[in-house]
């Protein structure tokens, strides 16, 4: 190898050539439309990757009791979910007859399947072990691992106590496996946080955007999946638009958050 060639440059810091090999349609032909469906979720898991990452940082901001890089890493989760949001765009260019020259060949490969989003979905405080049984072994044990630990809201929380905002001790050291129930001693520290503690209501509120943004994601995927295969089962095993549209009914993230709506 010569000296050029080892040094770091673009294509090999980003390990260019590797990327451009990973799109692998399997349809014959192949189809036109299959190679953006590849891309298109392909690069949902990096960003899936990304949203982990920064929400990794995010609890240990909190935990660290550092507000300003807490209210950064929230902010550039809500920009990465406005790009997840705007990708659905692109891919609604495909119509139902070009996604159904090649659905019949992703066999059981299905969005169902994306134990990244399952991680996503526990660091938000999901706690479903039965939504990792389908996933593979390694991938299932990350999934429940996520969902033995704290939750973002929780870390909020322990921030919130921080500020000198009471919250219960039980609700602070509770069992993180289990779902979150919300608490009325929770309801009034954030009533009183918002109208005394302009940096920490900041964070509350930039959390709530985060959650509308996942909300709409979710919304505009499931208005995609409706308007390309209508009402047939989705593959991988799921009911399609119909399991989709059971999600947007999802518990709140942050339900103490939403409930004190009505209190200012």
């Amino acid at each position: 190898m010569t000296q050029e060639e080892s040094a770091v440059n673009y294509m090999n810091y980003l390990a260019i050539d590797e990327l451009l090999e990973l799109q692998r349609p399997v349809s014959e032909g192949p189809e036109h439309d299959e190679m953006l469906f590849i891309v298109i979720h392909q690069v949902y898991e990096l960003w899936f990757k990304q949203i982990l990452h920064e929400i990794d940082a995010l609890k240990r901001a909190l935990q660290a009791h550092d507000g300003f890089d807490a209210a950064a890493k929230l902010n550039r989760i809500k920009q990465i979910l406005a790009v997840c949001i705007r990708q659905i765009d692109v891919l609604i260019t495909m119509t139902p007859l070009q996604f159904g020259a090649f659905r019949d060949r992703l066999e059981s490969a299905s969005g169902f399947q994306s134990a990244q989003f399952r991680e996503v979905e526990a660091v938000f405080g999901r706690r479903d072990l039965h939504s990792a049984q389908h996933l593979l072994p390694k991938n299932r044990v990350r999934v429940e691992q996520r969902m033995q630990e704290e939750s973002l809201w929780d870390c909020v929380l322990q921030y919130v106590n921080w500020c000198g905002f009471t919250i219960p001790v039980d609700v602070l050291e509770r069992d993180f496996s289990q779902p979150y129930e919300s608490r009325e001693e929770v309801r009034g520290a954030l009533l009183e946080l918002h109208r005394t503690h302009h940096a920490a209501m900041s964070i509350c509120e930039q959390l709530v955007d985060v959650e509308v943004s996942l909300k709409e994601w979710r919304y505009r995927h499931v208005m995609m999946v409706e308007r390309t295969i209508g009402t047939k089962s989705g593959t991988g095993g799921s009911s399609g638009a119909g399991y989709l549209n059971s999600t947007l009914s999802n518990p709140r993230s942050f339900p103490e958050l939403w409930e004190i709506r009505s209190s200012f």
